[in-house]
């Protein structure tokens, strides 16, 4: 429910002349923008004035637009070295990367909120460990709750094997602490039952820019920048990535950019675009891929390839078989590269399969996908039309969820030949690559040990396991979920809900003691029994995975309360410093993980402090697109940490992959595969590694592979799960306004006014037919999720398709409903639903199918149907002090 109304302060304290100033970057979306952290004490009441010279700024009070002022949302007050301190927090106005205009998202505009204040909403932070004893959590020490986490944690690998450890975490939440967790996790216990928070199996998440041979995150901001068309497929950057979107690609299009959306909603961005020569391809949920070949096939027709660029840059069949030598290809690059299915003998074979498809010819594409043909055939021009002196357009490719979630396997396939086609992926304003949700805060600690996966592909070839489907079967008997929303951000989440509680709390065997041995004795019982036990590591209390499920909970420390590095969507590592003391006895993820590995026995884990982390970390990272071990050799020359030399950096950062130059200076990527890049001709010397990727693709010859894309791996599950009667698409995403679960945003009273409930656009249309009005509330219901009941069973080929599962027996059907306000829209086209993708009471994954993309082993998240109808009036209908009913497509 809504609070009756949001009143905000009136007054905000100026920082004075000689307040701290702290550099670090926002810790939401994927641009992560530069801001400075101005801190004084409380203590004496010195605050800034009005003048230039009584203040931090040096500036005269009001100041002019987009001026150094300070927002009651940017001010909070912290604990530093245990007393009380002001934090003003502001986007970075000297920047002279990212956000060079210093302005900011509202996402990261509010992020002082974000900092524990037990006078505000975050009151509720965890501050302690605790346990689930007599079924309430209950305050326990450290050494207690980790000394029985390790117990049970050894006994369940003892008896039960290593995969019957899992492990669910971010894989963003900076690098210490994801490279302490995957050590722990991949090289120390060496679980198969391994993932990340966005997919059930650890898989690259765009399995064709892999196969492609393209980095996801090879552009620069510049490079959207330069292109003269730039594609758009699902999302709108400024809905989700607003900087990116305001101060790179709108000015773009201001210049003369056209700008192409593929997606079925119309927001701002592609209102914007339209207005601006640009278009919106309307695209109904799963048929992305009959649109993107049906754009190569008219590129292929009228000759509009970029000939040059092929012929020197493509593979043929040779060049993507080349190295492999015999024998079963286990590695999942390797086999999909080789495998008849997907492999081709170059540019003229793809072309041939591409103009031999029916389904891809014009008026059968937008038949099926909804898209009217006369617009797929201006995006072809658009792209790849040569001009009259003969000149090409240059073109960029952005993808995101909304894309690769659809049909992961054969849309990201489709994408990279149709980059290959206009010569896109290797030079300035020619890229091709993700927008981006979060920050890229992954290195590993260890490598992923597919050969004890039980998942299987046609060819004894193995797939990485998927963790939701095994631990609905029963195999996971501890799982350790770290710092995600487990169930609501996977698909078929109610019946996954009530798996997890007949797991846990539905088990008999529950703690009803004090005493250790006793403790240990029930939760061995247990696991013995079928049950599992649940470890939870998180800044707040989650539900249900932790509030209802968790034996275990251990509270962390996060951004602002620990020195910590990350990068952002063009590869800039910077130092998140940290500025205020963390809530009660929270610690960071990567001192938790070193306690717990430990008392588990393992070695290599007797970390300092973060720094003594992220170095470790650095050589890991050689030869990655995070590359910043030349970082350290320079610190180290000049008698520093790490840490302090990217401190000297503040918000500039450097992009990675970082070359050291022989005078001792340090030289940032701006692109990867950037082919007109000219590296030094003797080659890397002393400590410096160059990663083909730099100039060349990452395939086994340094060209590109062009694959096929067939529509028939994939239309079986879209026509099966496809509306039937009166279901309508209900596809889900992101608000401008809320990040994620809404962890942080849920405690910020605006926002929860802003967004009280989850929501559903609707078309116009379609709510006239069922009697609905915006401000009601509406049931959405799935009378048939399919899920995946055990690891897929089968042995010929066809066996492991989605018909081959049903066929199997080894699919069953669970029902499913979740409420929302509805908002009656033009914004989304007739036919399609809109909610927010992760909401924790509500959440639209359970209204989508629990089966992976049965090649890659990710999830088509975006594939949800239901049926909807009115249940009565929601509390905003009639009022407007809370949400709001006007479209997103509004542009000025």
């Amino acid at each position: 429910m809504s609070t009756p109304y949001y009143i905000p302060d009136e007054n905000v304290p100026l920082p004075p002349a000689d307040a701290e100033v702290i550099t670090t970057a926002c810790d939401y979306c994927i641009v992560a923008c530069g801001y400075k952290v101005y801190r004084w004490p409380v203590k004496g009441g010195k605050n800034g004035g009005a003048m230039a010279d009584q203040n931090a700024f040096g500036e005269d009070f009001p100041v002019q637009a987009l001026g150094p002022w300070v927002a009651p949302n940017q001010h909070n007050i912290v604990l530093h070295d245990g007393e009380p301190h002001h934090v003003v927090i502001i986007p970075d106005k000297d920047a002279e990367f990212v956000n060079t205009n210093g302005d900011s998202s509202l996402r990261g505009g509010c992020i002082a909120q974000k900092c524990y204040n037990p006078e505000t909403p975050t009151r509720d932070r965890l501050k302690s460990p605790m346990m689930r004893i007599y079924g309430l959590l209950q305050p326990v020490t450290w050494d207690f709750a980790l000394d029985i986490a390790a117990e049970i944690g050894k006994y369940v690998i003892a008896k039960h094997g290593t995969n019957a450890y899992g492990v669910k975490t971010y894989s963003y939440q900076y690098i210490e602490n994801t490279y302490a967790i995957t050590k722990y996790a991949l090289r120390s216990i060496n679980t198969a039952n391994f993932t990340f928070h966005d997919t059930p199996s650890n898989v690259s998440s765009t399995p064709g820019f892999r196969d492609a041979g393209f980095d996801n995150f090879g552009a620069s901001y510049q490079d959207w920048k330069d292109a003269d068309t730039l594609m758009i497929c699902g999302t709108d950057p400024y809905e989700t990535k607003t900087i990116l979107f305001t101060q790179w690609i709108m000015p773009a299009i201001q210049g003369g950019q056209k700008a192409i959306f593929m997606v079925p909603r119309k927001t701002a961005g592609v209102a914007f675009a339209e207005q601006n020569g640009g278009l919106w391809l309307d695209v109904t949920p799963g048929t992305d891929l009959l649109v993107v070949n049906a754009i190569a096939r008219i590129i292929v027709e009228n000759g509009w390839q970029d000939k040059e660029w092929i012929e020197k840059w493509v593979n043929d069949k040779w060049g993507s078989s080349s190295g492999f030598g015999q024998g079963t290809r286990n590695t999942p690059w390797q086999w999909r590269t080789t495998w008849g299915k997907f492999q081709t003998k170059g540019f003229e074979d793809w072309s041939k399969w591409l103009l031999a498809q029916d389904e891809f010819k014009l008026e059968a594409a937008s038949e099926v996908s909804g898209v009217d043909a006369a617009k797929i055939q201006l995006a072809a021009e658009m792209m790849a039309k040569p001009r009259e002196d003969g000149s090409r357009p240059k073109t960029s490719i952005m993808i995101e969820k909304g894309f690769y979630w659809s049909n992961n396997t054969g849309n990201t396939q489709a994408i990279s030949a149709l980059g290959i086609t206009v010569g896109a992926g290797g030079r300035p304003g020619q890229m091709i690559g993700r927008a981006g949700g979060h920050q890229r805060g992954g290195v590993g600690g260890g490598g992923y040990p597919r050969n004890k996966s039980p998942m299987k592909l046609p060819g004894r070839r193995r797939r990485a396991l998927d963790t939701d489907t095994y631990t609905l079967a029963g195999h996971t008997r501890l799982a350790h979920v770290i710092g995600t929303t487990w169930i609501q951000s996977m698909l078929g989440s109610q019946q996954l809900s009530q798996r997890f509680h007949e797991l846990t709390r539905g088990n008999p065997h529950q703690i009803q003691s004090i005493n250790r041995e006793k403790i240990l004795e029930t939760l061995k019982a247990r696991v013995d029994s079928g049950g599992m036990v649940v470890i939870n590591q998180d800044i707040y209390l989650v539900d249900p995975i932790g509030n209802q499920f968790a034996d275990i909970i251990f509270p962390a420390a996060t951004w602002g309360e620990e020195d910590f590095l990350r990068a952002n969507g063009e590869r800039r590592v910077r130092l998140y410093q940290k500025f205020y003391d963390a809530p009660g006895e929270a610690k960071p993820d990567w001192w938790i993980i070193s306690q717990l590995a430990r008392k588990m026995g393992f070695e290599g884990f007797d970390w300092e402090n973060s720094n003594d982390v992220a170095e470790e970390a650095a050589k890991f990272t050689r030869g990655s697109r995070k590359d910043f071990n030349m970082v350290k050799v320079a610190a180290h020359r000049e008698g520093k940490t790490l840490h302090e030399k990217f401190r000297e950096m503040g918000t500039n950062g450097i992009q990675a992959p970082v070359y050291m130059n022989d005078d001792g200076s340090l030289v940032g990527t701006v692109r990867l595969h950037d082919t007109t890049r000219k590296l030094p001709p003797n080659g890397p010397t002393a400590l410096n590694m160059f990663n083909k990727k730099l100039t060349h693709f990452n395939s086994q010859t340094g060209k590109c592979n062009i694959q096929k894309s067939p529509w028939s791996l994939f239309s079986d599950y879209w026509e099966w799960m496809k509306p039937k009667d009166d279901e309508l698409w209900c596809t889900s995403g992101r608000a401008n306004e809320r990040w994620q679960s809404g962890f942080d945003d849920t405690r910020r009273p605006y926002i929860v006014q802003r967004w009280p409930d989850n929501w559903v656009e609707i078309n116009e249309e379609d709510a006239a037919k069922r009697g609905i009005e915006s401000g009601d509330m509406v049931l959405l219901s799935n009378d048939r999720v399919p899920s995946l009941k055990d690891v897929t069973l089968g042995v010929e080929g066809d066996d492991y398709t989605f018909t081959g599962q049903m066929a199997n027996g080894n699919v069953e059907l669970s029902e499913a409903s979740v409420t929302a306000v509805a908002m009656v829209t033009r914004a989304v086209k007739p036919g399609v639903m809109y909610m927010d993708f992760l909401h924790y009471s509500q959440p639209a994954n359970a209204l989508a199918g629990r089966v992976v993309d049965w090649i890659s082993g990710n999830y088509n998240y975006k594939m949800g149907v239901a049926k909807i109808s009115k249940i009565g009036e929601s509390p905003y209908k009639h009022s407007f002090r809370s949400m709001s009913f006007a479209p997103r497509d509004i542009v000025i």
